[in-house]
C-alpha cells in the first residue's frame, strides 16, 4: 500500500507553467507505472501522462510536446511539468501507482486556467 500527495497546482494564465509533484509514502523504485491523469468537471477521469521503472513514458495526444512526467526515485517523487496551459487543461490532477494491478490515487490537484 502505498499513500499518494499531490501538489502544485493553482490559477494560471493562459500560456504559464506549472511543476505538479507527487509525494509516495514509501520508495517507488519497484513501482512499474507512475501516471498523471486529470476530469475535468462533467468528464470522466483521463490519462495524461504514465512512466515506468524502465524509462518509458507515454503521452495523451493533446498534452504532447507540453508536458513532461519525471520521476526521482530517490525522493520518492513523480513530478509533471506542464507548459503553454490552455483554458482546457483546467482539470483537478491525480497522481497514481499502479502496484500489483491494484491502483493507488492521491487526493488531487486543482489546476485552474483562466486570464
Amino acid at each position: 500500500q502505498v499513500q499518494l500527495v499531490e501538489s502544485g497546482g493553482g490559477l494560471v494564465q493562459p500560456g504559464g507553467s506549472l511543476r505538479l509533484s507527487c509525494a509516495a509514502s514509501k520508495s517507488i523504485d519497484s513501482v512499474n507505472t507512475m501516471a498523471w491523469y486529470r476530469q475535468a468537471p462533467g468528464e470522466e477521469r483521463e490519462l495524461v501522462a504514465s512512466s515506468t521503472r524502465w524509462g518509458s513514458t507515454n503521452y495523451a495526444e493533446s498534452v504532447k510536446g507540453r508536458f513532461t512526467i519525471s520521476r526521482d526515485n530517490a525522493q520518492n517523487t513523480v513530478y509533471l511539468q506542464i507548459n503553454s496551459l490552455r483554458p482546457e487543461d483546467t482539470a483537478v490532477y491525480y497522481c497514481n501507482a499502479l502496484i500489483r494491478l491494484l491502483a493507488y490515487w492521491g487526493q488531487g490537484t486543482q489546476v485552474t486556467v483562466s486570464s
